[in-house]
């Protein structure tokens, strides 16, 4: 050993060679680890973006949720051709009867078109400008499902044979409710302005909307500058309500028995 060089103590390491044990071993079980992470993920999200970019604009929302609900009525109205193809095919008495039932129920249930006569009303939130200037409650220059409830039930009043919202047939499980600053029909948010229209007699239709109290107030509260909320009525040469194609089950909650 040449002089100057010092000498290593007995029995110690190399320092490149005092690696913990545990460094060895952590390593492969995060490396492990990661890719459990990734697989559950692919699996958790089914070819979807877990953390979508936020929706700053409403009407984007809207129609990508429209968009869904589309796929899954397409898909709904192939699965009631398939069960009414498969159930017509059978040749038993009972099936058969029940089929000729149905037939009979399908237009006063909705799932037929109409067409006629009838009017068109549009509901709509107060201009943007009035909106912003207002210094009090903001609530009456807003449409609620309560004003689009109060026009269906007078149509219906009136003698309507078919009633639409937004073009969607309105039956007798359809729920209305708000969602936001849309209303959501049928699992589906519309922004306003809400376009409603009735297939009827429109004399009988228009005596109905006239009548009614609570519509009263609300077109009051239209012809009101500083409020200003929206109700336009057309009458209509021909309406088209196309027939109802959504899902038919009723979902209800019952009381647990004690």
């Amino acid at each position: 050993m040449s002089a100057g060089s010092h000498a290593r103590p007995s029995g110690s390491e190399d320092p490149a060679r005092r690696r913990p044990r545990w460094w060895r071993l952590g390593t492969p079980l995060v490396v492990l680890a990661c890719g459990a992470l990734f697989v559950v993920s692919a699996t958790s999200s089914e070819g979807t973006d877990l953390r979508p970019g936020r929706y700053t604009d409403l009407a984007a929302l809207v129609d990508d949720e429209a968009e869904s609900y589309d796929a899954l009525r397409d898909r709904v109205a192939n699965l009631n051709a398939e069960v009414t193809e498969l159930s017509s095919s059978l040749s038993d008495d009972e099936v058969n009867r029940y089929q000729r039932r149905i037939e009979r129920l399908r237009d006063p249930a909705g799932l037929e078109p109409r067409r006629g006569p009838g009017v068109t009303i549009v509901l709509s939130d107060a201009p943007e400008d009035v909106i912003n200037s207002t210094t009090g409650d903001v609530n009456p220059l807003l449409v609620h499902q309560q004003d689009i409830q109060a026009v269906v039930n007078a149509l219906w009043k009136g003698g309507a044979s078919a009633v639409t919202i937004q073009g969607q047939r309105v039956v007798s499980t359809t729920g209305i409710r708000c969602e936001g600053n849309s209303v959501q029909l049928q699992g589906v948010p519309y922004p306003q302005p809400y376009v409603i229209q009735a297939v009827g007699i429109q004399a009988a239709l228009l005596t109905a909307l006239e009548g009614d109290s609570y519509l009263q107030a609300y077109r009051e509260d239209a012809a009101d500058p500083e409020i200003s909320v929206g109700w336009a009525l057309t009458l209509e040469n021909s309406v088209t309500a196309p027939g109802y194609d959504g899902l038919l089950d009723l979902n209800y909650a019952t009381p647990l028995r004690s």
